[in-house]
């Protein structure tokens, strides 16, 4: 069996950022997947299940709400390697065309103060494991890496 296209990138090389990770084709339309690597492979601690549950709670509310992308938000996810999560967006893109949009994301997560949507027993299959504060500070350490100043290297996968 060929190895997927994301087991391809050299995860020694790769920091935190914005990837685009793949392209597919549905007839004439494209879907973007994007990577947002929230923390570096096999050289920091990987974010615990408690944090990128509520990451994924909070990201996903707020992109299905965007006014000018929630229409084009396909899918919203955690990486089973805990390093990140993945973004699905309709439309041929790259990883500069939604630097905002992921800067209003973290934000966002920043900001949020309350009840996590979705961390109800009716509405989540695993309600009660999620952290706000670790979300929070995995969100504000992707702004500064990534965010912030945004470079090439975290932009485009290392060759």
């Amino acid at each position: 069996m060929e190895k997927i296209a994301s087991f391809t990138v050299n995860h020694l090389d790769l920091l935190t950022g914005i990837y685009v990770s793949r392209k597919d084709y549905i007839g004439k339309e494209v879907v973007t997947t994007f990577d947002l690597r929230m923390t570096r492979p096999n050289v920091e601690p990987v974010m615990g299940t408690e944090a990128i549950h509520a990451l994924e709670h909070l990201c996903a509310t707020f992109l299905r709400n965007h006014k000018e992308w929630g229409g084009r938000v396909i899918y919203f996810g955690p990486m089973g390697c805990r390093t990140g999560c993945y973004l699905l967006l309709a439309g041929d893109l790259e990883s500069e065309d939604v630097i905002e949009l992921v800067r209003e994301m973290m934000n966002f997560v920043m900001e949020f103060e309350g009840e996590i949507p979705g961390a109800a027993a009716k509405d989540c299959g695993n309600y009660l494991d999620m952290n706000l504060s670790m979300a929070k500070y995995h969100a504000g350490k992707f702004y500064r890496e990534v965010l912030e100043s945004p470079v090439k290297e975290r932009l485009h996968y290392p060759q």
